[in-house]
């Protein structure tokens, strides 16, 4: 089950493909949109229920312009792809070392440059049987 509120995205893979399960939401303005603790919440509540992904990425709205195509409403997979590829090739023990090098790269003046907002990025995999 997918809920969202507002600005930022859920990025999953469905048929191969990378997509969006809500489009962000802004507010009326630029820099505003809502949020899960408005009184009208509820009439921006978006929620969707489908089989659970092999890929998926949560992330805040700091990342949006680095990770979705707004022309057409599109994930830019060359920003979620070498990401998901590293994580399915993972071992547990890999996970300090990965969240760290994520941390940096969410830190690093590259990233830095095209956006001043938050940056917090969610990645998950699904194991594979015989997965290290």
């Amino acid at each position: 089950m997918f809920f969202q509120v507002g600005d930022g995205a859920i990025v999953v893979r469905r048929d191969g493909e990378l997509q969006c399960v809500f489009w962000p939401e802004s507010g009326e303005y630029a820099n505003m949109t809502y949020f899960v603790t408005d009184e009208l919440a509820a009439q921006h509540l978006h929620i969707r229920v489908e089989d659970s992904p092999a890929e998926v990425a949560l992330m805040t709205d700091g990342l949006q312009r680095l990770a979705l195509v707004f022309a057409d409403q599109s994930v830019h997979a060359p920003f979620f792809t070498p990401m998901f590829r590293t994580l399915l090739d993972a071992r547990s023990e890999d996970c300090d070392r990965l969240s760290e090098s994520l941390s940096v790269f969410l830190a690093s003046d590259g990233v830095n440059a095209r956006t001043d907002d938050d940056k917090t990025l969610i990645l998950a995999v699904e194991a594979h049987e015989g997965a290290p």
